[in-house]
């Protein structure tokens, strides 16, 4: 059983806490939440109480130096991410980081280099690559014909706009924290695209940037060798419109593009409409959960999520470059 700690006591570590929990069908639970990090002493027991883990932390040197924690889940603000992940894998800590897991290509080649140097895992935590439907997603490109375009989108108004209209400061509109629509919503549209296309061969960017500084919007073109993928993103506006993947044969109509809800397969013709979808657990971090505890019993970082990792920080730092999305880290 691996003996794992998060740093962050926010809803998305209640989730992953319930994803280890609770593993996907016909795996055994091979998680154990162990302690609890937070700057706020009394926040980190109340959280290690509501989930009996025997540990509690308030500081890092502690946790990383910790003998009874193997694993470490980090939720904490992007722009803290490097830093934490960095002391955590140079103590001998395995390390699962919510995405994004840097904020620039350095960054994640440094992560990966002192997971080597020091024989443990770093994964950044990225669920919908391990989803079952993400799979099926995969296993039916082949079926659409030679691949033209693709049209991958995720615009979701954030419950935060509000807030920062009105003059409040939150983290996901400040380029302090490494946040903006690319770095967060956006991420899923470009990590798709690598997972399944790969690096891109030319890439061109254009964004809606707010007083902040961090883009609100933005367009993303990534051309490929004969056919080209368009990205939409967006945190101050919404859409319910489907990604899609067009082919010479056929498309693939994915229903939101970071869980991977639905997956339908249409013919040219519109005379064939098929649903591929497969089941999948209600909570879909229990993937990503299980990949990250078979890297670590298998004792290797799987070369295919450490591709996918720095391909798609490589692309989303042109896209900053591009369209001027500054953070305080790029000058380090």
């Amino acid at each position: 059983m691996i003996k794992f700690a998060v740093i962050g006591t926010n809803w998305i570590t209640e989730k992953f806490i319930d994803g280890t929990n609770n593993p996907p069908e016909n795996h055994a639970q091979a998680m154990k939440l162990q302690g609890v990090y937070s700057r706020d002493i009394e926040k980190a027991e109340r959280f290690t109480k509501q989930h009996q883990a025997p540990f509690t932390f308030d500081d890092l040197a502690s946790l990383a130096t910790s003998t009874e924690i193997d694993a470490v889940y980090i939720a904490s603000p992007n722009s803290l991410h490097f830093e934490q992940s960095k002391l955590m894998l140079a103590h001998g800590k395995h390390v699962i980081c919510e995405k994004p897991s840097c904020s620039s290509l350095e960054q994640a080649q440094e992560l990966y280099q002192t997971a080597k140097d020091n024989n443990v895992i770093f994964f950044e935590a990225y669920m919908t690559a391990h989803l079952p439907n993400f799979k099926v997603i995969e296993n039916n490109l082949t079926r659409l014909g030679k691949v033209r375009k693709a049209h991958i989108q995720y615009c979701q108004y954030s419950s935060r706009y509000p807030a920062y209209l009105a003059g409040d400061k939150p983290n996901t509109f400040y380029p302090e924290f490494c946040n903006g629509s690319i770095m967060d919503i956006g991420f899923y549209c470009v990590a798709l695209t690598c997972a399944l296309f790969g690096k891109p061969d030319t890439i061109k960017a254009q964004a809606t940037l707010l007083e902040t500084g961090v883009d609100g919007c933005g367009s993303v073109i990534l051309g490929y060798q004969d056919f080209a993928v368009t990205i939409d993103h967006s945190k101050i506006s919404g859409s319910s419109q489907a990604s899609e993947i067009q082919g010479e044969s056929g498309s693939l109509l994915i229903e939101h593009v970071g869980q991977c809800f639905n997956i339908m397969y249409q013919d040219n013709k519109g005379q064939n409409q098929q649903t591929l979808s497969q089941p999948q657990s209600d909570n879909s971090m229990c993937y990503e959960a299980l990949a990250f505890a078979e890297q670590i019993n298998q004792k290797k970082i799987n070369p295919v999520y450490e591709v996918r990792t720095l391909q798609t920080a490589q692309v989303i730092q042109e896209v900053r470059k591009q369209t001027a999305v500054i953070f305080p880290s790029d000058s380090q």
